[in-house]
């Protein structure tokens, strides 16, 4: 039944609170309220007591307004979903939301919190404003993720009641799978067709083919990130380079299970990245041709994220 109910939820990373939207249910302070109430109700019939009728309905009228205004606080406030960031397996996605109050009142006392979750986080957004509220979630295992169903509530101002509403963000997360921690040096580069075995790959991945920065080299071949360490200018040596390719190849990396190899991948891509080398990969129903920078990174890192 609950996911029955949950599939006829609209998916929206925008979402406003109105009537149809939000529920309310007295908690269990709220009840007990109820009770004591009814006590008083009925020991002033019993005894006649003008004060005991005084107090019964001036306690029940609080009641009354809480309710109003705890359903007030929820109704008409928009929820917006700021585009979640990738992340690496094992790790908590953190969703940062927006609560927009278009009002002239503040709301207090916010929460919100996975479904299901016990960690709650509290916001009071004020009149004409909004306020951010940032939420984790740390999923099972690698792949495109759907953000998960989230939840918020309200009990202000008494706490005898409950208003909260159900939100299912479009949004999806991708999460990458885990680097191995310590993986084997990156593989030796392969020859291109017709350049012969003029040069070859040291063993930890560090090829032959940089030079030092001469004038008029293009800006793109010069190794960035070395000279962001280093303080060193060099440049990438096209007569070299032109010769190996590095390939990070799924059906080379070992004698391990499927994510296993994909850990491996994954440090390897980080490991080439991190040299500035320009490296291809082929994974099972994908090949994705050498290049370099934070793009191809990132595209490397989906390719195997979506095996």
């Amino acid at each position: 039944m609950r996911q029955w109910w949950l599939s006829r939820l609209r998916l929206t990373d925008t979402f406003t609170l109105t009537q149809r939207n939000v529920y309310i249910l007295p908690t269990r302070a709220g009840l007990m309220l109820a009770v004591t109430l009814a006590v008083l109700l009925v020991a002033s019939i019993n005894y006649q007591l003008n004060l005991g009728y005084l107090l019964t309905f001036l306690l029940l009228g609080c009641a009354a307004v809480s309710m109003v205004v705890c359903h007030n606080t929820l109704r008409g406030l928009t929820l917006h979903l700021l585009p979640p960031q990738s992340i690496f397996a094992g790790g908590l996605a953190l969703f940062d939301i927006r609560l927009v109050n278009g009002r002239s009142t503040p709301r207090y006392a916010i929460g919100m919190a996975v479904q299901g979750s016990d960690h709650w986080t509290w916001a009071d957004v004020p009149a004409q404003g909004e306020a951010a509220v940032q939420i984790s979630f740390k999923p099972a295992r690698r792949g495109l993720h759907r953000v998960p169903v989230l939840t918020s509530e309200t009990r202000f101002p008494l706490g005898t009641f409950r208003v909260w509403t159900i939100w299912r963000p479009a949004s999806q997360v991708l999460v990458y799978p885990a680097p191995e921690a310590t993986p084997p040096p990156l593989p030796q580069g392969e020859p291109l067709s017709g350049a012969g075995a003029l040069a070859s790959a040291r063993s930890a991945g560090e090829f032959d083919g940089v030079r030092s920065y001469q004038r008029g080299d293009p800006m793109k071949l010069v190794v960035w990130k070395k000279f962001a360490k280093s303080g060193e200018l060099v440049s990438r040596d096209s007569s070299q380079t032109q010769r190996y390719e590095l390939w990070l190849d799924f059906a080379r990396a070992g004698s391990l299970d499927q994510e296993g190899r994909l850990s491996r991948l994954a440090a390897w891509v980080m490991a080439a990245d991190a040299q500035g080398l320009q490296y291809g990969l082929r994974v099972p129903g994908s090949e994705i041709k050498p290049d370099g920078g934070v793009a191809h990174r990132l595209r490397c890192l989906r390719a195997l994220a979506l095996v």
